[in-house]
């Protein structure tokens, strides 16, 4: 019986337009398993995607209220749903496995879970296959020509100017592939969530409040250590930034890793071009900076544009400015969905999900 509200909760999050899609081994069951316990599975089945109160899902549900909000309160402690708090009160809503679950397990991520996620990739190859792109390039933003307009969600300062509350945390993908025994080089605190309200984040225990400097500060620093920018494929309301590596994002590490064409993997509205003219060989665009293996080396070096994310860090670090980034033509962008609604009603015509129920 138990084994059933598993298979029901894995159910109900492949219906999401995100997708959890089924493995023959069942890995996707254990990983739940090691996640939630049988009456939080239970109850993530009976939230929605739309905020309610635990007075509201308890009236909904016929579950008693006192109980309710007790349960609901240890699910928000283990990162099994999305809540934020509004004065005095308290709101809950089912969220996908990602990005939802997943990050939020930061604080509960031990080996076992790390390898049941790795495992998991079956997810990846399923995932990446569908529009919209689950994320978005942001391209170093000094590397966007003036005479090519960027548009406002194409902007790491757009995001951070309309944001009024900050916070850093760890990035996940890091800290599992350090688990794993394969750590990385690179910053680990880099995982930044934004939020349109003040003082959201006060009691979060997840990361560190900052402040919209310090977020300035922490992408530019991003950016030295070749990091790339990625938020939501949204054209508004997007709530976090991501610096991604290709050796530990999962996102990233899908190009190489499955052979999945970079235009299905991540929205992006550039690409870069090497002058060959003013190439000198050094090399390091493609040894220290590409994290998709974009740039193919020889007596000077390409780009293979379909591979190219456009994300600029060659960009910027080219010795002899001899690469720039370029707007890709008009027939080949792809306009993000307006908000993360839009987002989910296409994503999930497109996967063929009905998640009427959920809303």
């Amino acid at each position: 019986m138990r084994n059933e509200v598993y298979k029901k909760l894995a159910r109900i999050l492949d219906t999401l337009p995100n997708g959890f899609p089924e493995t023959e081994n069942g890995v996707e069951i254990r990983l739940l398993k090691k996640i939630f316990k049988p009456e939080q599975a239970e109850m993530f089945c009976e939230l929605r995607l739309t905020m309610e109160t635990s007075e509201e899902i308890a009236a909904r549900t016929g579950r008693d209220p006192v109980q309710t909000s007790a349960l609901l309160e240890t699910m928000r402690e283990d990162g099994q749903v999305f809540s934020v708090k509004f004065g005095d009160t308290r709101w809950y809503k089912m969220m996908p496995w990602v990005f939802g679950i997943f990050e939020f397990q930061l604080h509960r991520l031990d080996k076992e879970m790390a390898e049941l996620a790795e495992e998991y990739e079956g997810y990846s190859k399923n995932f990446f296959s569908l529009k919209p792109q689950l994320m978005q390039v942001l391209p170093v933003e000094e590397e966007v020509s003036p005479v090519q307009t960027a548009l406002p969600w194409e902007k790491v300062s757009f995001i951070i100017e309309h944001g009024q509350s900050f916070r850093i945390m760890d990035c996940i993908c890091k800290k599992k592939n350090e688990l794993l025994g394969k750590p990385c080089n690179r910053t680990v605190r880099v995982c930044m969530a934004i939020a349109p309200v003040p003082d959201i984040f006060e009691d979060d225990k997840q990361g560190r409040v900052i402040t919209r400097e310090e977020a300035y500060s922490i992408l530019k620093k991003s950016e030295e250590e070749a990091l790339v920018h990625l938020t939501g494929n949204t054209q508004f309301g997007q709530v976090y930034i991501c610096n991604c590596c290709s050796c530990c994002c999962g996102v990233l590490r899908s190009i190489e890793k499955y052979g999945i064409p970079a235009s299905n993997v991540v929205n992006s509205q550039y690409y870069a071009d090497i002058d060959v003219n003013a190439c000198t060989g050094c090399g390091i665009c493609a040894e220290e900076r590409c994290q998709v293996r974009a740039i193919e080396p020889g007596d000077v070096y390409r780009v293979i544009k379909e591979r190219c994310i456009g994300c600029g860090l060659c960009v910027s670090t080219c010795p002899v400015s001899a690469i720039r980034l370029v707007r890709k033509p008009e027939s080949e962008i792809i306009v993000p969905p307006l908000t993360e609604n839009d987002w989910f009603e296409e994503r999930g015509k497109n996967r063929g999900v009905d998640f009427t129920l959920l809303k």
